[in-house]
């Protein structure tokens, strides 16, 4: 499965660039540093971006930091060197990676963050992001739905250093203490990674036998959850919610193991945020109208599963 979610990530990439003009103006290196691509979302995050700046005629550099500010730093550092003109970044730390935009800005190398954001503003040309707030009111509505308005649940969480991990799981809290027969029994860190996802789902399960639900951060740690019910022979009593529309995800959407997922729409703001940065290279501005700009998610269900036609995107 995870082969076939790589060659589709590929066709993400060809659909994103579709719109792009043919490139009439190439200078330099644009690099650009994802978090870790082992997971597709990154995956399709740095390619999508890579590909629509060598669209554009820049030569494209991939890099990941895996979570590190001191890997993050050290990429910065390359940046600089390398005499890049400018930089996409998804920041490791909404504290911890200021300082490294910082050094990139120093050396007047203009930042263009995606998906994480800085808690600092005026720092980075452009924050483009997904709202999550508003992707996490949709998938814990449709949680309810499907789980229904009483019962025990337990809740997988991103990292702390990451707002997004914070918004969602606000987002979740918002919902689902509108209903107080919902009781959150349990909850846990599994920094948005599949393993991390089983084996404290695993834990969780020890701890709360009766659990009707589980909602997720992010599909890595929710089909990690899957799995371990699945081990534990309890995942048809058990309700499961992703965020992401990873390739996995709505796979799983459609085979019915998955309640849901909550499609982040990151082809388009990766594809964006590098025609911004090319825009503001040329023109002095980006184009855009703020420096924060959120792009809508979207819910995937098994009524409309089958209209993905590549990772992170809907057909039109």
């Amino acid at each position: 499965m995870y082969l076939n979610s790589k060659r589709f990530i590929l066709a993400a990439a060809t659909v994103a660039l579709t719109a792009i003009a043919t490139p009439t103006w190439a200078d330099g290196l644009m690099t650009i540093i994802v978090n870790d691509p082992s997971n597709p979302y990154w995956l399709t995050e740095g390619q999508v971006a890579q590909k629509t700046a060598e669209k554009l005629g820049y030569t494209a550099k991939v890099s990941a930091h895996k979570g590190d500010t001191n890997t993050e730093s050290q990429l910065i550092d390359t940046a600089i060197t390398n005499k890049s003109k400018a930089i996409i970044l998804d920041p490791a730390n909404a504290d911890g990676s200021v300082g490294s935009v910082k050094k990139a800005i120093a050396a007047n190398i203009p930042v263009f963050i995606i998906n994480a954001e800085l808690n600092q503003s005026g720092l980075a040309k452009a924050q483009l992001v997904s709202n999550n707030a508003q992707g996490a009111a949709l998938g814990a509505q449709q949680w309810v739905q499907q789980v229904g308005d009483a019962g025990d649940y337990v809740e997988l969480k991103g990292p702390p250093s990451d707002n997004n991990a914070a918004t969602r799981a606000n987002g979740f809290e918002t919902v689902l203490s509108q209903y107080p027969d919902l009781k959150k029994t349990g909850s846990e860190v599994a920094n948005w990674d599949r393993t991390q996802g089983y084996n404290k789902m695993q834990s969780l399960l020890q701890a709360n036998p009766n659990v009707k639900g589980v909602i997720s951060g992010n599909d890595e740690m929710a089909l990690g959850a899957i799995a371990a019910l699945k081990e534990a022979g309890k995942l048809k009593q058990v309700t499961v919610g992703g965020f992401d529309g990873s390739p996995d995800a709505v796979d799983a959407v459609k085979e019915g193991t998955l309640a849901y997922t909550v499609m982040q729409p990151v082809a388009t703001f990766a594809a964006k945020a590098v025609e911004q940065a090319d825009t503001f290279l040329k023109t002095g501005k980006t184009g855009a109208s703020s420096e924060k700009q959120l792009f809508d998610c979207v819910l995937i269900t098994k009524e409309n599963a089958a209209k993905i036609t590549s990772p992170f995107m809907l057909a039109d």
